[in-house]
Protein backbone atom coordinates (compact mmCIF):
# COMPACT_ATOMS: atom_id res chain seq x y z
CA UNK A 1 0.00 0.00 0.00
CA UNK A 2 1.10 3.65 -0.81
CA UNK A 3 1.44 5.95 1.69
CA UNK A 4 1.39 9.12 0.21
CA UNK A 5 2.63 12.30 2.66
CA UNK A 6 3.12 14.96 -0.34
CA UNK A 7 -0.75 16.99 0.32
CA UNK A 8 0.66 16.58 4.07
CA UNK A 9 4.68 17.91 3.23
CA UNK A 10 3.90 20.37 1.06
CA UNK A 11 0.75 21.72 3.89
CA UNK A 12 3.77 22.36 6.34
CA UNK A 13 6.25 24.16 4.15
CA UNK A 14 3.31 26.13 2.77
CA UNK A 15 2.49 27.08 6.82
CA UNK A 16 6.07 27.76 7.67
CA UNK A 17 6.57 30.37 5.11
CA UNK A 18 3.17 31.62 5.69
CA UNK A 19 4.06 32.28 9.55
CA UNK A 20 6.94 34.53 8.69
CA UNK A 21 5.35 37.27 7.45
CA UNK A 22 7.30 40.33 7.49
CA UNK A 23 6.11 43.80 8.64
CA UNK A 24 5.64 46.50 6.10
CA UNK A 25 7.68 48.72 5.29
CA UNK A 26 8.47 51.74 7.03
CA UNK A 27 9.04 53.81 3.66
CA UNK A 28 6.76 53.52 0.59
CA UNK A 29 8.91 51.60 -2.24
CA UNK A 30 10.06 52.95 -5.80
CA UNK A 31 8.86 49.70 -6.96
CA UNK A 32 5.00 50.80 -6.59
CA UNK A 33 5.19 54.40 -7.58
CA UNK A 34 4.10 53.61 -11.01
CA UNK A 35 0.75 52.26 -9.89
CA UNK A 36 -2.61 53.38 -11.16
CA UNK A 37 -3.91 54.39 -8.20
CA UNK A 38 -2.86 57.10 -5.67
CA UNK A 39 -5.10 55.81 -3.08
CA UNK A 40 -3.78 52.74 -3.21
CA UNK A 41 -0.35 54.01 -2.97
CA UNK A 42 -1.76 56.27 0.44
CA UNK A 43 -3.11 53.07 2.31
CA UNK A 44 -0.14 51.33 1.54
CA UNK A 45 2.46 53.92 3.46
CA UNK A 46 -0.22 54.47 6.03
CA UNK A 47 -0.44 50.11 6.77
CA UNK A 48 -4.34 50.78 6.42
CA UNK A 49 -4.16 46.71 5.22
CA UNK A 50 -2.70 43.68 5.86
CA UNK A 51 -2.04 42.04 2.17
CA UNK A 52 -1.32 38.25 3.10
CA UNK A 53 -0.42 35.54 0.36
CA UNK A 54 -0.52 31.19 0.70
CA UNK A 55 2.72 29.79 1.10
CA UNK A 56 2.58 29.03 -2.44
CA UNK A 57 2.45 32.29 -3.36
CA UNK A 58 5.14 32.88 -0.92
CA UNK A 59 7.81 30.12 -2.51
CA UNK A 60 6.94 31.61 -6.06
CA UNK A 61 8.80 34.99 -4.29
CA UNK A 62 11.44 33.29 -2.84
CA UNK A 63 12.03 31.28 -6.28
CA UNK A 64 12.56 35.00 -7.89
CA UNK A 65 14.53 35.87 -5.42
CA UNK A 66 16.96 33.18 -5.98
CA UNK A 67 16.59 33.40 -9.74
CA UNK A 68 19.07 36.38 -9.01
CA UNK A 69 21.86 34.35 -8.05
CA UNK A 70 21.74 32.90 -11.38
CA UNK A 71 21.32 35.95 -13.44
CA UNK A 72 24.92 37.88 -11.81
CA UNK A 73 26.44 34.51 -12.51
CA UNK A 74 25.28 34.71 -16.22
CA UNK A 75 25.94 38.39 -16.27
CA UNK A 76 29.26 37.84 -14.58
CA UNK A 77 30.67 35.13 -17.11
CA UNK A 78 30.08 37.00 -20.26
CA UNK A 79 32.28 39.87 -18.62
CA UNK A 80 29.52 42.57 -16.92
CA UNK A 81 31.21 43.85 -13.43
CA UNK A 82 28.44 43.42 -11.32
CA UNK A 83 28.57 45.31 -7.65
CA UNK A 84 25.85 45.75 -5.04
CA UNK A 85 23.98 42.44 -5.40
CA UNK A 86 22.50 39.98 -3.25
CA UNK A 87 23.08 41.14 0.08
CA UNK A 88 24.97 44.10 -0.46
CA UNK A 89 22.11 45.33 -2.69
CA UNK A 90 22.39 49.19 -2.61
CA UNK A 91 19.57 50.92 -0.35
CA UNK A 92 18.39 54.17 -1.74
CA UNK A 93 16.96 56.65 0.17
CA UNK A 94 15.04 58.51 -2.95
CA UNK A 95 13.08 61.33 -0.72
CA UNK A 96 11.83 61.68 2.84
CA UNK A 97 9.80 58.50 3.35
CA UNK A 98 10.71 57.00 -0.28
CA UNK A 99 13.03 54.08 -0.50
CA UNK A 100 14.31 51.12 -2.93
CA UNK A 101 17.01 48.80 -2.90
CA UNK A 102 18.28 48.03 -6.83
CA UNK A 103 18.90 44.48 -7.98
CA UNK A 104 22.30 45.73 -8.56
CA UNK A 105 24.95 48.04 -10.74
CA UNK A 106 26.71 46.58 -13.70
CA UNK A 107 29.65 48.96 -13.11
CA UNK A 108 31.20 48.06 -17.25
CA UNK A 109 30.63 45.14 -19.54
CA UNK A 110 27.21 45.58 -20.79
CA UNK A 111 27.49 44.32 -24.44
CA UNK A 112 26.77 47.48 -27.13
CA UNK A 113 27.76 49.98 -24.12
CA UNK A 114 30.75 48.61 -21.97
CA UNK A 115 31.67 51.74 -20.31
CA UNK A 116 28.07 52.53 -18.82
CA UNK A 117 27.57 52.16 -15.75
CA UNK A 118 23.64 50.37 -15.77
CA UNK A 119 21.43 50.06 -12.80
CA UNK A 120 20.25 46.69 -12.79
CA UNK A 121 16.91 44.95 -12.35
CA UNK A 122 15.80 40.87 -12.57
CA UNK A 123 12.58 39.77 -12.80
CA UNK A 124 10.57 36.51 -13.23
CA UNK A 125 7.67 35.88 -15.31
CA UNK A 126 5.20 33.60 -16.84
CA UNK A 127 4.84 32.78 -20.31
CA UNK A 128 1.78 35.19 -20.70
CA UNK A 129 3.40 37.77 -19.01
CA UNK A 130 6.76 36.93 -20.77
CA UNK A 131 5.31 36.53 -24.11
CA UNK A 132 3.30 40.16 -23.38
CA UNK A 133 6.95 42.21 -22.26
CA UNK A 134 8.79 40.46 -25.64
CA UNK A 135 6.18 42.17 -27.76
CA UNK A 136 5.41 45.79 -26.22
CA UNK A 137 8.63 46.20 -23.87
CA UNK A 138 8.85 47.44 -20.53
CA UNK A 139 7.50 50.66 -20.33
CA UNK A 140 4.17 49.23 -22.38
CA UNK A 141 4.12 45.66 -20.59
CA UNK A 142 5.54 46.48 -17.49
CA UNK A 143 5.01 49.86 -16.59
CA UNK A 144 5.83 50.17 -12.92
CA UNK A 145 9.21 48.42 -13.34
CA UNK A 146 9.66 51.34 -15.80
CA UNK A 147 9.19 53.50 -13.07
CA UNK A 148 10.84 51.98 -10.71
CA UNK A 149 14.08 51.75 -12.64
CA UNK A 150 13.83 55.53 -13.93
CA UNK A 151 13.73 56.09 -10.57
CA UNK A 152 16.78 54.35 -9.22
CA UNK A 153 18.71 55.84 -12.17
CA UNK A 154 17.98 59.24 -11.42
CA UNK A 155 18.80 59.02 -7.51
CA UNK A 156 21.88 56.86 -8.22
CA UNK A 157 22.78 59.97 -11.27
CA UNK A 158 23.26 57.28 -14.02
CA UNK A 159 21.90 57.54 -17.09
CA UNK A 160 20.69 53.95 -18.22
CA UNK A 161 19.05 50.93 -16.59
CA UNK A 162 19.12 46.94 -17.63
CA UNK A 163 15.44 45.07 -17.57
CA UNK A 164 16.49 41.32 -17.50
CA UNK A 165 13.75 38.96 -17.31
CA UNK A 166 13.43 35.06 -17.43
CA UNK A 167 10.39 33.48 -18.22
CA UNK A 168 9.49 30.67 -15.51
CA UNK A 169 7.82 28.30 -18.26
CA UNK A 170 10.74 27.74 -20.68
CA UNK A 171 13.74 29.76 -19.34
CA UNK A 172 13.94 32.16 -21.89
CA UNK A 173 15.33 35.60 -21.49
CA UNK A 174 14.40 39.15 -22.90
CA UNK A 175 17.25 42.37 -21.83
CA UNK A 176 16.35 45.83 -22.48
CA UNK A 177 18.77 48.82 -21.73
CA UNK A 178 15.90 51.51 -20.28
CA UNK A 179 17.39 55.13 -20.98
CA UNK A 180 17.15 57.67 -18.13
CA UNK A 181 14.11 60.29 -18.77
CA UNK A 182 14.47 62.88 -15.78
CA UNK A 183 11.12 64.44 -16.55
CA UNK A 184 9.26 61.26 -15.85
CA UNK A 185 11.72 59.95 -12.37
CA UNK A 186 11.21 63.88 -10.81
CA UNK A 187 7.47 63.46 -11.55
CA UNK A 188 7.44 59.87 -10.09
CA UNK A 189 9.66 60.35 -7.25
CA UNK A 190 7.18 63.53 -6.50
CA UNK A 191 3.68 61.54 -6.77
CA UNK A 192 5.66 59.60 -4.08
CA UNK A 193 6.56 62.31 -1.82
CA UNK A 194 2.80 64.30 -1.78
CA UNK A 195 1.03 60.71 -1.70
CA UNK A 196 3.23 59.98 1.63
CA UNK A 197 2.73 63.61 2.95
CA UNK A 198 -1.08 64.12 2.39
CA UNK A 199 -3.20 63.99 5.19
CA UNK A 200 -6.22 62.91 3.71
CA UNK A 201 -6.39 59.88 1.11
CA UNK A 202 -6.37 60.48 -2.32
CA UNK A 203 -9.28 60.00 -4.99
CA UNK A 204 -9.52 56.76 -6.14
CA UNK A 205 -8.65 55.60 -9.54
CA UNK A 206 -12.45 54.49 -10.21
CA UNK A 207 -15.59 55.15 -8.22
CA UNK A 208 -17.16 52.25 -9.83
CA UNK A 209 -16.09 48.90 -6.90
CA UNK A 210 -17.02 46.97 -10.09
CA UNK A 211 -14.18 48.61 -11.96
CA UNK A 212 -11.41 45.43 -12.72
CA UNK A 213 -8.51 47.22 -11.85
CA UNK A 214 -10.60 47.75 -7.84
CA UNK A 215 -11.93 44.36 -8.46
CA UNK A 216 -8.68 43.08 -7.98
CA UNK A 217 -7.00 45.60 -5.29
CA UNK A 218 -5.79 44.37 -2.11
CA UNK A 219 -7.38 46.82 -0.42
CA UNK A 220 -10.96 46.74 -2.60
CA UNK A 221 -12.76 45.85 1.10
CA UNK A 222 -11.41 49.16 2.54
CA UNK A 223 -11.79 51.40 -0.51
CA UNK A 224 -14.97 49.78 -1.69
CA UNK A 225 -17.03 47.64 0.53
CA UNK A 226 -16.86 48.15 4.14
CA UNK A 227 -14.41 51.16 4.17
CA UNK A 228 -12.94 50.31 7.61
CA UNK A 229 -9.70 49.29 8.41
CA UNK A 230 -9.01 46.49 10.23
CA UNK A 231 -5.52 47.55 11.36
CA UNK A 232 -4.99 49.58 14.60
CA UNK A 233 -1.25 51.21 14.44
CA UNK A 234 -0.07 54.63 15.05
CA UNK A 235 -0.37 55.49 11.26
CA UNK A 236 -4.29 54.24 10.88
CA UNK A 237 -4.20 56.96 14.26
CA UNK A 238 -5.67 60.60 13.35
CA UNK A 239 -3.11 61.63 15.78
CA UNK A 240 -0.05 60.76 13.54
CA UNK A 241 1.32 63.01 11.01
CA UNK A 242 4.22 61.62 8.46
CA UNK A 243 6.77 64.72 8.74
CA UNK A 244 8.56 66.40 5.45
CA UNK A 245 11.84 65.29 7.04
CA UNK A 246 11.32 61.38 6.93
CA UNK A 247 10.00 61.23 10.78
CA UNK A 248 6.47 59.94 12.16
CA UNK A 249 5.39 62.77 15.06
CA UNK A 250 2.17 62.22 17.03
CA UNK A 251 0.01 65.08 18.67
CA UNK A 252 -0.83 63.39 21.34
CA UNK A 253 2.99 62.75 23.27
CA UNK A 254 3.95 65.90 20.74
CA UNK A 255 6.88 63.79 19.98
CA UNK A 256 8.42 61.75 17.24
CA UNK A 257 7.24 57.91 17.15
CA UNK A 258 9.75 55.46 16.94
CA UNK A 259 9.58 52.92 13.77
CA UNK A 260 9.50 50.38 15.96
CA UNK A 261 6.82 51.62 17.74
CA UNK A 262 4.86 52.63 14.74
CA UNK A 263 3.12 48.78 14.92
CA UNK A 264 2.09 48.77 17.92
CA UNK A 265 0.44 52.16 18.78
CA UNK A 266 -1.18 52.70 21.92
CA UNK A 267 -5.09 53.16 23.90
CA UNK A 268 -5.27 56.91 22.64
CA UNK A 269 -5.11 55.47 19.22
CA UNK A 270 -7.83 57.10 17.32
CA UNK A 271 -9.22 56.44 13.46
CA UNK A 272 -8.06 58.01 10.96
CA UNK A 273 -11.50 59.49 9.50
CA UNK A 274 -10.39 58.48 5.70
CA UNK A 275 -10.18 54.69 7.33
CA UNK A 276 -13.89 54.55 8.54
CA UNK A 277 -17.10 54.56 6.57
CA UNK A 278 -18.53 57.00 9.52
CA UNK A 279 -18.54 60.64 10.04
CA UNK A 280 -15.88 62.25 12.51
CA UNK A 281 -17.94 64.00 14.93
CA UNK A 282 -14.87 65.65 17.14
CA UNK A 283 -15.82 64.98 21.55
CA UNK A 284 -12.79 66.98 22.76
CA UNK A 285 -8.60 67.76 21.38
CA UNK A 286 -8.31 63.56 21.62
CA UNK A 287 -11.09 61.70 21.13
CA UNK A 288 -13.82 61.97 18.66
CA UNK A 289 -17.47 60.00 18.14
CA UNK A 290 -17.95 57.46 15.31
CA UNK A 291 -21.39 55.95 15.03
CA UNK A 292 -22.79 56.82 18.12
CA UNK A 293 -19.66 55.65 20.10
CA UNK A 294 -16.77 57.92 21.45
CA UNK A 295 -13.43 56.89 19.91
CA UNK A 296 -10.36 57.17 22.09
CA UNK A 297 -8.59 57.56 25.52
CA UNK A 298 -11.67 58.30 27.14
CA UNK A 299 -13.88 56.11 25.09
CA UNK A 300 -13.70 52.72 23.43
CA UNK A 301 -10.42 51.22 22.02
CA UNK A 302 -10.26 51.89 17.90
CA UNK A 303 -10.33 47.36 18.15
CA UNK A 304 -13.32 48.02 19.35
CA UNK A 305 -14.86 49.82 17.54
CA UNK A 306 -13.73 47.95 14.18
CA UNK A 307 -14.91 44.73 15.58
CA UNK A 308 -18.14 45.53 17.60
CA UNK A 309 -17.13 44.47 20.71
CA UNK A 310 -17.05 47.09 23.10
CA UNK A 311 -15.85 46.79 26.65
CA UNK A 312 -14.08 43.55 25.64
CA UNK A 313 -10.81 44.87 24.49
CA UNK A 314 -9.84 47.50 27.33
CA UNK A 315 -10.88 45.35 30.33
CA UNK A 316 -7.70 43.13 28.98
CA UNK A 317 -5.42 46.47 28.16
CA UNK A 318 -2.58 46.09 30.46
CA UNK A 319 -0.75 49.19 29.25
CA UNK A 320 1.84 51.31 31.51
CA UNK A 321 3.58 54.51 30.59
CA UNK A 322 7.14 54.84 31.35
CA UNK A 323 7.40 58.51 33.30
CA UNK A 324 10.81 60.54 32.44
CA UNK A 325 12.27 63.51 30.94
CA UNK A 326 10.64 65.40 27.98
CA UNK A 327 7.62 64.99 26.55
CA UNK A 328 4.75 62.93 28.93
CA UNK A 329 5.67 59.66 28.55
CA UNK A 330 9.41 59.81 28.42
CA UNK A 331 11.01 59.55 25.15
CA UNK A 332 8.24 59.35 23.45
CA UNK A 333 5.67 57.54 26.06
CA UNK A 334 6.66 54.21 25.83
CA UNK A 335 3.27 52.24 26.01
CA UNK A 336 3.03 48.72 25.93
CA UNK A 337 -0.08 47.07 25.18
CA UNK A 338 -0.16 43.19 25.52
CA UNK A 339 -3.65 43.22 23.75
CA UNK A 340 -2.71 43.96 20.19
CA UNK A 341 -4.80 40.73 18.27
CA UNK A 342 -8.09 40.25 17.11
CA UNK A 343 -10.40 39.50 20.06
CA UNK A 344 -10.53 36.20 20.97
CA UNK A 345 -14.77 36.83 20.84
CA UNK A 346 -14.14 37.52 17.05
CA UNK A 347 -11.83 35.10 15.92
Amino acid sequence: MKIDLSNHIVELIDKYHESKAEQPRAYLGASLLGHECSRYLWYTFRWAYKQTFPGRVLRLFRRGQMEEETIVSDLRAIGVDMRYVGTHQLELNIAPHLGGHPDGVAVSGVPTAKKTPHITEFKTHNKKSFDDLVKNGVEKAKFMHYIQMQIYTRRKALTRALYYAICKDDDRVYTERIKLDIEVADKYIKRGVDITLAEHAPSRMSENPTWYQCKWCPAYDLCHKSKLTKEVNCRTCAHSTALSDGTWKCEKWDDIIPTEFQHKGCRSHVLHPDLVPWEMEPVDEWNCSYDGKTNGEDGVSSLEIIYGVIGKVASEFDGTIESGEGSPGGEFGRIYNKERDIPKEVK
